[in-house]
């Protein structure tokens, strides 16, 4: 086995990884090093996990500390791009700890969300290396704080992500600022149609290193599904935190709101929880991640803002509260356990609808997912038990402080014998647990029916999963949206004014066509997404109309009749619902009180007449006509 001191680095670098406790260097670290002294672009596609950073950081470092540095010049040599604000201090800290023995080398981070001056006039003295997010970069070059044209080496990382959070235009801003000599290393952990992009536009025929298959999941985690209803899922997910009492857990939610009522439902019922999302400030973050890493927080529920390049020691799991829209955020998501050849454990919790899902991610990381069944009350008793019988055994006595007090606590309890002071202590210890599972509501678990007993796709395209409501939505594909930004506006139409929900909406399937879409929500919750939907969510200037999808006039794509209009910058008028026939009371309420006015002979409606009526002679009323001697008139 190869060792970082075989690969030809500084002994000031090697120095500093082996105070970290590192020896042999990870594939794709050795992979990338071998190629410090090239000239030439480079992809490197590596598992999550596996030490990309320390791939490029330390060749980096090797060549920075090789080459004669003016320490007047404000012209930073490298620079490192990141998509988050987290990330691209989890760079900076590593690049620090790797070159701490290598003075006057000096690393910056550059992120928003935090006071711009202070960077400002750190980027006024002698800078070797940028760690920056796209956006804050770009604010300071439009400043003139931030020189970019001496920059030899350009690295993204995560580029991917970048892309998908629309950095498209600060990366072509930055990179027409970067001198065309420059060389370019792009690192990711899957090879996705955007890193294909960015590999044609911006590099030069790069060398492509690959450890592991592409897109493949990590080698050491194990990947599990419970199948439930969607109103069971927080049950599920304290079942499953119960089973595993020393459990240290990344909790991944789909929208901020989500991840901030799951985290506080946790922290009222008991739990060590936290928050992170991007609605919190800088600090806020800062002080969360810090907290978790320590490891005194142990469950941090989060968006995927977490889930890039994170490194969070000995993580036991990773829980998928929601699934991702895309395959490449699970990869990321379930990257962040298992690292450095450690076992870890990455958990879904879905429902019926999400069965698909879960067979393409399976396919596309190459790993197969285990369904479980959701471990029973006595069960979950039995685990905490031995937790607390084994943190009882483990104790350190300390003989000398306890010694004075002993005395009076044998007379305190010298009226217990053994057995009734071990069933205290467990009682105590353990009583939270046995409390509530004895009462815990039953969770009904979604049989995982193998795909030849599952109806067609065809038969049950139009029909929401039970309990669910299925609603039309006037975008689609020739919008530019997709189930990302379909939910970005769920978000923004349930979190502000007066289209404020008290919780936030758990949104099932979503079909999307190419001038429409259809969604599911639970039906408990559908009303208030379609009134939220009322008050001036717009697109471009052309209103957005949510209402409940007609199902009898859908075809077998699920499209609803009339509702696939030019888009102007008029608002879509709503379909008027489905035509029925109306009950002898529904026809009464809408005739005109004199009867007198109506054309003919006069209905007979009594129970006798209304049974022996012809429906042929009848059209169904509109409830907002009136109908007299004249034409029907709209009220």
């Amino acid at each position: 086995m190869t060792t970082f001191a075989e690969l030809g680095l500084d002994p000031r670098i090697l120095t500093a990884i082996s105070e970290q406790g590192y020896e042999y260097p990870m594939p794709v670290q050795e992979a990338v090093i071998r190629q410090a002294g090239s000239t030439r672009d480079l992809i490197a596609l590596a598992q999550t996990g596996t030490g990309k950073t320390a791939a490029y950081a330390l060749p980096l470092i090797q060549q920075l500390a090789s080459e004669p540095s003016d320490s007047q010049s404000r012209t930073p040599r490298a620079l490192v791009l990141a998509p988050t604000r987290e990330l691209c201090l989890q760079i900076t800290d590593d690049i620090q700890g790797y070159s701490r023995h290598i003075p006057h080398l000096h690393i910056l981070p550059v992120y928003g969300g935090t006071n711009i001056e202070p960077q400002i006039k750190a980027l006024r003295r002698h800078i070797d290396i940028i760690v920056a997010t796209p956006g804050r970069l770009i604010d300071l070059t439009r400043r003139h704080a931030a020189d970019l044209s001496g920059i030899q080496t350009l690295i993204l990382d995560e580029a991917d992500e970048m892309l998908s959070m629309g950095f498209q235009d600060e990366l072509n801003t930055i990179l027409q600022s970067i001198p065309p000599t420059r060389r370019t290393l792009l690192f990711s952990a899957t090879m996705s149609q955007e890193i294909d992009h960015i590999a044609r536009q911006y590099l030069r025929d790069p060398l492509e290193i690959q450890v592991g298959s592409r897109n493949e999941g990590a080698e050491h985690v194990t990947h599990l599904y419970y199948m439930v209803r969607s109103q069971d899922k927080y049950h599920a997910l304290k079942r499953i935190v119960d089973y595993y009492p020393r459990i240290y857990a990344i909790i991944f939610c789909r929208t901020r709101m989500e991840t901030q009522e799951i985290a506080d439902k946790l922290i009222r019922d008991g739990y060590n929880a936290d928050a992170l999302h991007g609605e919190l400030s800088q600090q806020q973050r800062d002080l969360t991640m810090q907290k978790f890493r320590q490891h005194r927080t142990q469950l941090l529920v989060a968006t995927d803002v977490a889930a890039r390049g994170l490194d969070v020691d000995d993580l036991t799991h990773v829980i998928n509260y929601g699934l991702p829209d895309d395959t490449e955020n699970y990869t990321h998501r379930s990257g962040r356990t298992g690292r450095a050849g450690k076992k870890g454990i990455s958990i879904s919790i879905v429902h019926s609808r999400e069965k698909g899902k879960i067979r393409t991610i399976g396919k596309t990381i190459q790993k197969p997912f285990l369904h479980s069944t959701l471990p029973s009350g006595p069960e979950i008793c039995k685990k905490q038990l031995y937790r607390v019988i084994d943190d009882i055994e483990r104790v350190t006595v300390m003989e000398d402080e306890i010694s004075d007090i002993m005395p009076e606590v044998r007379r305190r309890w010298e009226w217990l014998d053994k057995d009734e002071l071990i069933k205290r202590i467990v009682s105590r210890e353990f009583g939270r647990f046995l409390s509530y599972y004895a009462d815990a509501p039953e969770i009904q678990e979604v049989p995982d029916t193998p795909a030849a007993a599952t109806p067609s796709r065809r038969r049950r395209g139009n029909t929401p999963e039970p309990g669910y409501t299925r609603l039309f939505i006037n975008i689609g594909k020739a919008d530019g949206y997709r189930a990302s930004e379909i939910m970005g506006l769920i978000n923004r139409a349930t979190s502000t004014g007066r289209g404020r929900t008290s919780t936030p909406v758990h949104v099932g399937k979503i079909d999307i066509m190419k001038s429409f879409s259809f969604i599911e929500v639970p039906d408990t919750q559908s009303h208030a997404l379609i009134k939220a939907f009322r008050h001036g969510i717009t697109v471009r200037g052309r209103s957005i109309v949510l209402d409940i999808a007609d199902q009898t006039a859908q075809g077998s794509t699920g499209a609803k009749r009339h509702t696939a209009k030019p888009r102007t910058g008029r608002s879509d008028t709503p379909v008027q619902p489905a035509r029925k026939h109306y009950s002898r009371e529904e026809w009464m309420q809408y005739l005109n009180p004199d009867m007198a006015q109506l054309k003919g002979e006069k209905p007979d409606f009594t129970e006798e007449g209304w049974a022996r009526r012809k429906r042929k002679k009848y059209h169904t009323p509109h409830p907002h006509h009136v109908y007299t001697d004249n034409k029907p008139n709209d009220k």
